[in-house]
């Protein structure tokens, strides 16, 4: 073990994004199964509107698991279908719907947060869909828990996807006002986007968006520097230079956040200890 980092090794919280079938409590046994102490979830599939019923989950016993096998906080990802910046009516309710009983589903559980992809202006661009976007989230977040957290994931930039400039995410946690309101950067969408991880904390500083940075999506990126596409690797198998992930990954600030994978998997078959072990190594925690 490094020793320059030992002391701190309990405190750094290294996940994955696993599957949830079966319970929230299953999806606890499986992050802890290749080596993670915190997990992301969906709170039902992320392909469809249909949700589960949020009664039948019991809190109790995933509080439970999580205690067992120190696996925590828990970080919900919302659905890849909702689009807060449509032009049409029932999909931007639909939207309004599943983000929210995400954000009841976060509550139940004590969870960290509910990841967001906000949605895509669709070629009409920032300006025409950004009050509709943030008076969406003001909307959601004055109608749910309080102790849940609406957190805007950076986007690579194509399509039109919100949030690929950070200048967008300051912006609209700047309009809402809300202790509820963060963000979460995935390092594969910064990358393609355009922005340096070696040096993207200080546009974080800039920015002023330290503050309200809560998790951070670990992935290696298929396609090169500021290319606009969304397609993650494996940890060592993109085209993120090592140094400049490990240099992100190693700030004081970054160290206290929830760290979470969403790679392919070397089998494809999701996150997986291989991986674990690579962001371990990273993140200095090895």
């Amino acid at each position: 073990m490094n020793v320059l980092h030992s002391h701190s090794l309990p405190d750094v919280k290294l996940g994955a994004h696993v599957s949830a079938a079966g319970g929230v409590n299953k999806a606890i046994e499986r992050a802890a199964a290749i080596g993670a102490n915190c997990v992301q979830v969906f709170s039902g599939s992320p392909r469809v509107w249909q949700r589960p019923n949020l009664d039948a989950i019991d809190a109790d016993k995933v509080s439970t698991k999580q205690k067992e096998l120190l696996v925590s906080p828990i970080i919900t990802h919302a659905l890849y279908l909702v689009n807060l910046a449509s032009e049409n009516p029932e999909l931007q309710q639909k939207s309004v719907n599943a983000i929210s009983f995400d954000l009841q589903f976060d509550a139940k559980l004590g969870g960290s947060g509910v990841v967001v992809h906000v949605g895509s202006h669709q070629g009409r661009g920032w300006e025409a869909v950004c009050e509709q976007v943030v008076t969406l989230i003001a909307k959601i977040i004055a109608a749910s828990p309080p102790e849940s957290h609406f957190l805007i994931e950076n986007a690579a930039g194509q399509n039109g996807k919100i949030g690929g400039n950070l200048a967008e995410i300051k912006w609209m946690i700047d309009q809402v006002k809300s202790d509820q309101l963060g963000w979460c950067f995935d390092t594969c969408h910064g990358f393609a986007g355009g922005y340096d991880l070696a040096t993207v904390g200080e546009r974080f500083a800039e920015f002023d968006l330290w503050k309200t940075l809560r998790c951070i999506h670990v992935n290696d990126s298929r396609d090169p520097f500021d290319s606009g596409r969304d397609r993650h690797a494996n940890l060592g198998d993109g085209n993120i230079p090592a140094a400049e992930l490990q240099t992100f990954l190693r700030l004081p600030e970054v160290q206290k956040l929830p760290m979470i994978l969403e790679v392919p998997g070397i089998k494809d078959e999701g996150p997986d200890a291989e991986n674990v072990r690579r962001l371990k190594v990273l993140a200095g925690a090895n």
